[in-house]
C-alpha cells in the first residue's frame, strides 16, 4: 500500500474562522480588505496581498495572541483526527497561507504541539508586520506555497488526501489523489467538474478515511 499524506489548509479548515482575517480587522490600520479584493480578483499574489495587508499591523505578538486565545475555535473533531492519522500512520501536514506565529500558539492552547505546518514566517517589526512564504526547497515563494508542497509530497511518493475549505485550495487540491472539501473549496470543486467529497467536520472525515 503507497504511504498517505494528508495535506490540511488552516484557516477556516481546522479552526472554525479565519484567524488571519480575525486579527486584519481587530488590529490593522489601514483598509486591509480592498488589499484582499485585489488579491480576489487575481491582481495580486497572496504573497503580496499578506505582505502589504500584514504591514499595516504594529500590534506587538503578545497581545495579538491574548486576543485570539479565546476566539480561536477548532473545527469539531480535530483533535481527534489527528490521534486518528498517528493511529494509521498517515502524515498530517498543515500547509496554510496563514501566519506561524498563530497556528504555532493555537495547536499549543489545544494540547497539540507536535502537529507539522508549514505557513507565512512572520517578523514583528516597529513599521509593521513582515511575511514571507519559504517553499519546500527553502526558497522564498510569494504565490502556489500549497501547490509547491503539494507537489514535493506527491515526489515523494504519497498518496496525497487534500482538506480544505477556500479558493486558495482548488489549485493543490486537484493534484491530490482525494479531496475533502467544504464551504468555497466544495463549490469551487463542483463549479469546475473537480470530483470531491463533501465535509462539515473532522468525524466526517474520519468515519470515511477508516477503512483505508
Amino acid at each position: 500500500m503507497k504511504k498517505v499524506l494528508v495535506q490540511c489548509d488552516f484557516d477556516g479548515t481546522v479552526t472554525v474562522e479565519d484567524i488571519s482575517f480575525m486579527l486584519l480587522d481587530a488590529f490593522a490600520n489601514g483598509d486591509w480588505r480592498a488589499v484582499n479584493r485585489q488579491y480576489a480578483e487575481g491582481k495580486i499574489t497572496v504573497g503580496q496581498f499578506n505582505e502589504q495587508a500584514f504591514a499595516m499591523v504594529k500590534t506587538g505578538k503578545k497581545t495579538m495572541l491574548e486576543y485570539i486565545k479565546n476566539r480561536a475555535v477548532l473545527r469539531k473533531g480535530f483533535r481527534d483526527f489527528a490521534d486518528f492519522c498517528k493511529g494509521k500512520n498517515f502524515r498530517l501536514v498543515i500547509v496554510s497561507n496563514g501566519l506561524d506565529f498563530y497556528i504555532e500558539q493555537i495547536f499549543k492552547d489545544n494540547g497539540l504541539r507536535d502537529i507539522e505546518f508549514h505557513a507565512a514566517e512572520t517578523r514583528f517589526l516597529p513599521q509593521g508586520l513582515k511575511v514571507r512564504y519559504v517553499g519546500p526547497d527553502g526558497n522564498v515563494v510569494d504565490r502556489e506555497f500549497k501547490d509547491k508542497y503539494a507537489k514535493s509530497y506527491l515526489d515523494e511518493g504519497y498518496n496525497v488526501v487534500y482538506i480544505g475549505n477556500g479558493t486558495s485550495d482548488l489549485s493543490a487540491a486537484r493534484l491530490s489523489h482525494h479531496i475533502f472539501a467544504t464551504e468555497s473549496l466544495l463549490r469551487n470543486c463542483r463549479q469546475h467538474n473537480v470530483t470531491c467529497t463533501s465535509f462539515t467536520d473532522f468525524t466526517d472525515i474520519i468515519s470515511m478515511l477508516r477503512p483505508w
